[in-house]
């Protein structure tokens, strides 16, 4: 039985850290400016931990512009679909809305923008 817990915490550790890796590759790009863990503090952006269903704008980050702040007060939340546009062209988004936003454009589109998403998920 021992030997058989043993395995298992093993492989868990391996599958966990594979899931790390996969998603430090899928976020590349975010980290410079993004942390990732939960209590870490925010860097030039706000910490991305729990970003998919969190208030959009919804942190203790004070540099939100105009656009985050706008979707904190409507209570817009975080959704994969959003995501997905913000990732491809943030500064569009928020002109739409004719708001300004501090995040550059990341261009991340196609498979790269599914795996960056669904790596923000599992944070």
């Amino acid at each position: 039985m021992k030997k058989v817990l043993l395995i298992a915490a093993a492989a868990a550790f391996v599958i966990g850290g594979m899931a790390t890796t996969a998603s430090a590759g899928a976020l590349g790009k975010c980290k410079a400016c993004h942390s990732f863990k939960a209590g870490e503090g925010h860097k030039t952006g706000p910490n991305l931990a729990g970003i998919v269903g969190r208030t959009m704008g919804g942190t203790d980050f004070t540099k939100y512009k105009s656009y985050l702040k706008a979707q904190k007060a409507a209570g817009a939340t975080w959704n994969p679909c959003n995501l997905r546009a913000w990732i491809a062209d943030s500064k569009g988004v928020a002109k739409a809305a004719g708001l300004k936003t501090g995040m550059p454009k990341q261009k991340l589109k196609g498979a790269k923008a599914d795996a960056a998403i669904e790596a923000l998920k599992a944070l």
